[in-house]
């Protein structure tokens, strides 16, 4: 590996929220979704003597990073709360670093190993470093005036992987829409439709957005998969998504065990109106409970997609895991950890014909948003799903000034007129992404955010 990674040291690390409120509700798996805080992070670091800022930002989806049933949204919440105070107190705690990645090796442990003893599983407990991690880097950007693109590759990070990855400088990226359980496909449909001028329907985003790659949401229950899907593909068919559109499935844990997987899959090739989206089927993502999915082979189930980890990709060894259980690919998720995505895009392109796939942890617009897609379109993802421009609209209650700001930094990722993001013939536009820091110019209005304790 090429180039210089600086040294560092954390001075102040702050943590803030900011109410989301979603305009369509966002059904996954056994949750709805229709508020939630997005969480930021705002560090100053020395970086080579210098002091610079970094930030980031992640949405604190509930009934994701820990499924029980007994615990309500606001308990999920504050377990994300209680990973961001753990992370802020290792990483200033843990003095000079030769650099970020090796502040994060021994911070980020640190911090993770305690979340686990206070309770909390290890998704949970991870999101605190993973956000620590996406500030600092832009703080060391920041610091040597170097883009994501042309930093990562000569070692600016320090990290063991990026110098084994090919140089790429992506100018766009394909969106995949998500279809939750509770979206509304057709226009004469029964259902929520705000008056906010985004699509509020699965045909309104066809035609608007000239989609061709969708993410469609499974609930676990063959029957009404089969109905779901089935309607799905009916409005997909007929003519607004083009010649070549793209699916891919989601389970969201929501298939019980083996067997049942394997009888809902079997059911679902079965059924004649299923076969054109199956064989438009790119993968089938995290099915099991994620409890169960490292310790069941997937041979024999007659599965006849590839099929990847998401949930389960909770630890630095669960992708080779999985893969010698018949798994085929991970996701790539900015609240995994860009370590964690770094790490497995230098596995799959050390091996051709794993998958690398570009998922969602409903990034808002603004630092969440650019810095998560900014970093899957490097590691070679084609195409991305991008949901939180369907489920909020725009920057929500940010600062009309901060929308702004945003807007007139990122043109062509945002729509100038609606500070919305600008979705294209089914792309998005990566090239103002090419800044400066970690895919953004600028910074949140840091005086509008509420302090996270």
């Amino acid at each position: 590996m090429s180039g210089h990674a600086p040294t560092l040291k954390l001075h102040e690390v702050l943590c803030f929220e900011r109410p989301v409120t979603l305009r369509l509700p966002f059904r996954f798996g056994a949750a709805t979704v229709t508020q939630c805080p997005q969480a930021f992070v705002r560090v100053h670091a020395e970086v080579d003597g210098r002091i610079v800022e970094g930030a980031t930002a992640e949405l604190m989806v509930p009934k994701w990073f820990d499924k029980q049933p007994a615990l309500s949204h606001a308990q999920n919440f504050e377990q994300l709360r209680l990973a961001l105070r753990l992370a802020a107190e290792a990483y200033l705690a843990a003095g000079t670093a030769p650099s970020a990645w090796a502040l994060s090796s021994r911070a980020g442990a640190e911090a993770h190993r305690e979340g686990a003893q206070q309770g909390l599983p290890r998704l949970a407990a991870q999101f605190g470093p993973a956000q620590l991690d996406k500030a600092v880097a832009d703080a060391v950007l920041r610091a040597v005036g170097r883009d994501w693109c042309a930093a990562l590759p000569d070692g600016v990070l320090g990290d063991p992987w990026s110098g084994r990855l090919p140089r790429r400088r992506p100018v766009s990226v394909a969106l995949r829409h998500t279809v939750g359980l509770a979206d509304r496909l057709r226009d004469d449909e029964a259902g929520p439709s705000p008056d906010d001028g985004l699509p509020a329907t699965l045909q309104a985003a066809l035609r608007s957005q000239g989609l061709t790659h969708f993410k469609l949401k499974l609930c676990g229950q063959a029957d009404a998969d089969v109905a779901r899907l089935t309607a799905i593909a009916a409005v997909l068919e007929g003519g607004a998504a083009g010649a070549d559109w793209r699916v891919t499935l989601d389970g969201n844990e929501s298939f019980a065990d083996a067997d049942t997987l394997a009888r809902a899959w079997a059911r679902l090739c079965a059924e004649p109106a299923l076969a054109g989206l199956l064989a438009r089927t790119l993968l089938l993502e995290q099915p099991l409970p994620r409890a169960v999915t490292l310790q069941t082979p997937l041979q024999g189930l007659g599965l006849t997609v590839p099929v990847i980890i998401d949930e389960a990709d909770d630890h630095p060894a669960a992708f080779e895991t999985g893969l010698a259980l018949g798994y085929q690919g991970v996701s790539s998720k900015a609240c995994k950890g860009l370590y964690r995505s770094l790490q497995h895009a230098a596995l799959c392109a050390e091996r051709p014909g794993l998958l690398h796939s570009g998922e969602d942890l409903t990034c808002q617009a603004g630092l969440a948003v650019q810095q998560d897609t900014l970093m899957a379109a490097s590691l070679g993802i084609t195409h991305i799903e991008r949901n939180g421009h369907h489920y909020v609209n725009g920057f929500g209650v940010a600062p009309a000034a901060e929308a702004e700001a945003f807007a007139s930094a990122h043109a062509g990722f945002y729509d100038a007129g609606t500070r919305r993001l600008a979705v294209r013939g089914g792309r998005l536009d990566l090239t103002s992404l090419h800044v400066a820091g970690f895919g953004s110019a600028v910074h949140p209005q840091w005086t509008s955010l509420q302090p996270l304790d």
